[in-house]
């Protein structure tokens, strides 16, 4: 569905100074610290992020639409996602009718990315570094977002703060919802970690 599919391969080369910027900091920085203060035997024992799972619905973007124009909508947005993540987004469709919300059963309601390995650290690099610093009025994540796990779910209302869109090129602002998911027991656990790795989190 991604029209110009280069950009998907070519996104691992933007910002060549941020590769690997957050798998570094938690294998050097991270490990030793949580290790000190949560008493693991061992460095296998720390926690980590296992997944980073992005979406993004069309929602309001194509309702009332004709189809033609909604198409190039979700692939404008689709097109747009694949540069942010460095990976192809997989379409939803609705799994049935729903008169209320307007939405008829196959119709596409959004995109999600499951990022993982390299991409995922990638990713989370240009969010906490670039992207989240350029949020307009932007006051740290909020413990709120964290569930009793530690896993962290943020959303963000406009897609135009990752430096690889241009913000004049760009016909539909979306907005994404980003979970990062771990492995911790404890929203203790996952909190400290992602402060680590340099999230900014908000101080109660």
């Amino acid at each position: 569905m991604v029209k110009n599919i280069e950009f998907v391969k070519n996104a691992d080369k933007l910002n060549k100074n941020m590769t690997n910027i957050m798998e570094e900091k938690y294998k050097k920085q991270a490990i030793p610290k949580m290790i000190e203060k949560f008493g693991y035997k061992n460095k296998m024992s720390v926690p980590k992020i296992t997944k980073v799972v992005v979406n993004t619905g069309f929602g309001k973007l194509i309702g009332g639409k004709g189809n033609d124009e909604q198409k190039n909508i979700y692939e404008a947005i689709l097109e747009d996602l694949a540069v942010i993540v460095g990976q192809k987004p997989v379409l939803r469709k609705a799994t049935k009718s729903i008169a209320g919300f307007k939405t008829r059963e196959g119709m596409f309601l959004g995109a999600a990315v499951v990022l993982r390995r390299k991409r995922m650290y990638d990713f989370l690099g240009r969010l906490v570094y670039i992207a989240l610093p350029r949020t307009r009025d932007f006051r740290g994540i909020d413990q709120k977002s964290f569930d009793k796990k530690g896993n962290l779910t943020y959303g963000i209302k406009e897609h135009i703060i990752f430096p690889e869109i241009f913000p004049e090129k760009v016909r539909n602002i979306f907005g994404l919802e980003v979970t990062v998911v771990m492995n911790a027991k404890t929203k203790e656990e996952g909190m400290e970690l992602l402060k680590l790795l340099g999230f900014p989190i908000k101080v109660k």
